[in-house]
């Protein structure tokens, strides 16, 4: 047996879990992943991704010298290049001089408005927290976003709207005391793995009752007590008819709703016309299973409610989070264990990135951008000239590319996101890609966006640089280096840093020792003089194992639920709704309702785990369709099968499955070679601005064997 050099504590560079790892290195390569029983996150378990994922950075195609397009690209004109012969290496010099130079040229000719980043939420909050600070001090934009975009805004949104904090209320961990949970949106044992075992555990071992609401029927159904098959775009009528039959049935929290609420009367007078008969006839889910629900879920003495993108990816996901909200104060069922509001995270650290301030409308500590004061306290910090930053809220991440215009963004940097994979409506997005005048790329890969870049920025992977991640409970964990980066990538903090000096320079407004950071522990810091959640977080106050924000003060435990005592708006508010049908619905055309989402082998766009052994387990897009739909159309299992929206078609293969309900088709998201986002509709939630994922209209038609997209299409794995 391999015997290593050293084991490196670290955190899992995927989902939100934030699952404890223990990296084995010898002679600079990691050979192998543990988990340590004790690990408070995971108690040693890891799913396929945390023990066998970390392979990606040694493959072939990982780019590890700074790189210029050849050829100069024109707005309009721009192709992508994933050959290397049409890129050549240069510097780091070379490169971060050109950056800077095009950057800046455009920022003095048009201005902060044609200025964008994409942040990016596998990344650490140290990288984060540097890049939308540069972009706010520097170039003075507020045009900064990340994936959070695209997954949680509208929780996000909703749930400061309502609470006026936007993170998990509680533990997932907690679910072992909750006497009942309901699980609506989340696929949770594909795309949360180990908090999937926890509800488990809580079901099989503690006796608590599990409601799942789905338009599929997911894995954990089997764990349920009761299953609502619910249509996709149904949430507010079916949810609210559970607070309905609450309300009649006086299930409520009285005392709780006096003393902690407001707005009670106008949002009960909402509820009205929620009726299980009005329910049902829009979710298709029986009505007397409705009021089960609500009778479950209202008669508990503790009750938490965990969703995820299935509520989120929504035209009205931020009504689709309220309606979740208002039975949590309906019920009294925050501010102690077991209970709570708890939208579950996807990516590593997306809580993290917007806690960093990687978001338009926010800076660090979700410090409102057009409010004076927020203004001015980052203008000390940052030792801006008082009026420097800039007031106006700026474009989220479809907002930046649909602004990809003269006139408009002509140059955006990407720090490891995929928009070519992420955004809704690709082949609208490839024309916005394309009309760009400047495109920088940090990563690891040349992926489907990085190919459209001028320069490419080798970065460092997560096991090969420090800092920190926030999990999905919003525990601040250790990012530690375990081996070298290779050739020439460098950790994310130290491109930024180098860039901003360059970038300082060009503006005649040299501050360098402003970016002359040792260590990513003194960006931390830096936020946290400005972040009271993040004010005493201390690296060594993070072992073993971290706290969870807020962490107030230094040597401060953490807060594993939150609302205790007083919600951060003071009361918590009711919101009256609506019911808004889907944009899309169903026709004669296309008849068939589209989801998308992720399977347990992969990972969002497909950067990591598309270039590691993963991809062996599951190397094709699979569609899966019910059998009714399927013998309707005369599919059979495996056939390939085109998949047709209003927007664009795509070639896969059919998973005939009852996991599929009837009328609801699902497309992995990972495949470019069968990019689910070509389908996908580009309608934004008016709040949120967030698209609409989950509830496409499309037609599935027989395919030919030779439209597969490739000639080496054979099933493998898990099929």
């Amino acid at each position: 047996m391999i015997q290593p050099d050293r084991i490196v504590s670290t955190t899992c560079p995927y989902c939100g879990v934030g699952c404890n790892l223990r990296v084995h290195v010898r002679d600079n390569t990691i050979y192998r992943v543990t988990s340590p029983f004790d690990a408070v996150v995971n108690k040693g378990n890891l799913c396929v991704k945390g023990r066998f994922g970390y392979d990606f950075i040694y493959h072939k195609k990982r780019i590890t010298t700074p790189l210029i397009r050849k050829v100069p690209q024109k707005p309009g004109q721009r192709t992508q290049a994933f050959d290397r012969s049409e890129w050549r290496e240069v510097s780091w010099d070379e490169a971060l001089d050109y950056t800077a130079d095009r950057m800046v040229e455009i920022y003095q000719r048009d201005g902060s408005h044609a200025m964008a980043v994409y942040c990016c939420a596998k990344a650490t909050n140290e990288d984060n927290y540097l890049l939308q600070k540069l972009f706010r001090a520097l170039f003075r934009t507020n045009n900064v976003d990340h994936c959070t975009r695209l997954c949680h805004a509208a929780s996000v949104v909703a749930l400061q709207m309502a609470i006026g904090s936007a993170a998990m209320s509680n533990t997932a961990s907690e679910v072992i005391l909750s006497d009942v949970f309901l699980l609506t949106g989340s696929n949770t044992t594909e795309n949360h793995p180990i908090i999937s075992l926890q509800m488990k555990a809580a079901v099989e071992k503690h006796g608590a009752k599990l409601i799942v609401v789905d338009p599929r029927r997911i894995e954990m159904v089997n764990w349920a007590t009761l299953y609502l098959p619910m249509k996709p775009g149904s949430d507010v009528p079916l949810f609210s008819a559970m607070a309905h039959v609450i309300i009649k049935e006086g299930l409520m929290d009285r005392e709780f709703i006096e003393q902690r609420t407001e707005n009670f009367e106008a949002f009960a007078q909402s509820m009205e016309k929620f009726t299980p008969e009005y329910a049902e006839q829009i979710s298709g889910v029986n009505r007397n299973l409705i009021i089960d629900a609500a009778r479950m879920y209202g008669s508990a003495e503790r009750a938490a409610i965990f969703w995820a993108l299935g509520i989120a990816e929504s035209t009205h996901g931020t009504a689709n989070a309220l309606s979740l909200i208002n039975l949590a104060l309906l019920t009294g069922n925050l501010g102690k264990p077991g209970t709570g509001l708890n939208p579950l995270r996807g990516q590593n650290n997306v809580q993290g990135a917007s806690d960093s301030g990687a978001m338009p409308w926010h800076y660090p500590g979700y410090q409102e951008v057009d409010v004076e004061e927020n203004a001015r306290r980052w203008e000390e910090l940052w030792n801006i000239e008082p009026g420097g930053l800039n007031r106006e809220r700026g474009l989220t991440t479809t907002e930046i590319l649909g602004a990809a215009h003269p006139g408009g963004v002509r140059s955006l940097y990407i720090m490891g996101e995929n928009p070519m994979m992420s955004e809704p409506n690709l082949n609208a997005t490839r024309k916005h890609m394309e009309n760009l005048e400047f495109i920088a790329v940090q990563d690891l890969f040349i992926n489907e966006s990085g190919a459209f870049g001028d320069v490419f920025l080798p970065a460092a992977a997560a096991f090969e640089k420090d800092g920190t991640f926030t999990n999905t409970d919003r525990r601040v964990q250790r990012v530690r280096k375990a081996v070298d980066p290779p050739g020439q990538a460098r950790p994310d903090w130290e491109i930024i840093c180098d860039l901003a000096a360059r970038i300082e320079a060009r503006l005649g407004r040299p501050n360098s020792a402003f970016w002359a950071y040792r260590h990513p522990e003194e960006i931390m810091l830096e936020m946290g003089r400005a972040v009271p959640a993040y004010a005493g977080v201390r690296y060594e106050h993070l072992e073993p194992v971290g706290p969870q924000t807020p962490v107030p003060t230094p040597g401060h435990p953490g807060s594993p639920y939150l609302y205790a005592d007083t919600f951060p708006r003071g009361r918590a508010k009711f919101h009256p709704l609506e019911y808004v049908p889907n944009a899309e619905m169903p026709d004669d055309e296309y008849p068939l309702v589209l989801s998308t989402g992720r399977v347990l082998e992969h990972w969002h766009g497909g950067t990591m785990t598309r270039n590691s052994s993963l991809d062996e387990l599951h190397p094709v897009a699979l569609l899966d369709i019910h059998p009714e739909d399927a013998e309707r159309l005369g599919i059979c299992h495996l056939d390939p099968v085109r998949i047709t929206s209003r927007r664009g078609s795509v070639v896969a293969r059919a998973k005939v499955t009852e996991k599929a309900n009837v009328g609801v088709v699902f497309l992995p998201f990972h495949y470019r070679e069968a990019a689910a986002n070509l389908l996908t509709n580009d309608a934004l939630d008016p709040q949120a601005k967030i698209p609409e994922y989950k509830a496409g209209v499309v037609r599935v038609t027989k395919a030919r064997w030779e439209e597969l997209p490739t000639d080496d299409y054979q099933p493998r794995g898990r099929y």
